[in-house]
């Protein structure tokens, strides 16, 4: 079973994308903010990192450059509802995919899907 970091500040949307991602069949363990996330990429092995860009205290793009030096072999996905911002992580971190928000949870966990070369176990609409 494939395990995602997510870090996203915003509890609902938080909420919403750990549930589609559990139920599509990958084991998620989740934070409210990228300092949060970085005990979890010191102690634990990640397959992905998935975590917005704007949010306190540390940004995803920030989350992101850590995570590449702390745990090289997870993998990275951006969410973020700001264009301009998705701008600057493309150039800071080229091989991050990126999904901007608005989206529907069928299109997340298929990019999820298509990091892992898989397909998940059930359909999310």
């Amino acid at each position: 079973m494939h395990r995602i970091l997510l870090a996203e500040d915003d509890d609902v949307m938080r909420e919403y994308l750990a549930r589609a991602l559990t139920n599509a069949g990958y084991h998620v363990t989740d934070v409210d903010r990228g300092t949060a996330a970085l005990p979890y990429l010191e102690s634990g092995t990640f397959d992905l990192l998935l975590t917005d860009i704007v949010m306190p205290e540390m940004d995803g793009i920030e989350l992101a450059q850590k995570a590449a030096s702390m745990s090289p072999d997870t993998r990275i996905m951006f969410i973020t509802g700001f264009a301009a911002v998705s701008l600057r992580a493309g150039e800071t971190m080229p091989h991050a995919k990126l999904l901007s928000k608005p989206f529907h949870l069928k299109d997340l966990v298929a990019e999820v899907d298509s990091i892992f070369g898989s397909q998940s176990a059930i359909g999310t609409s």
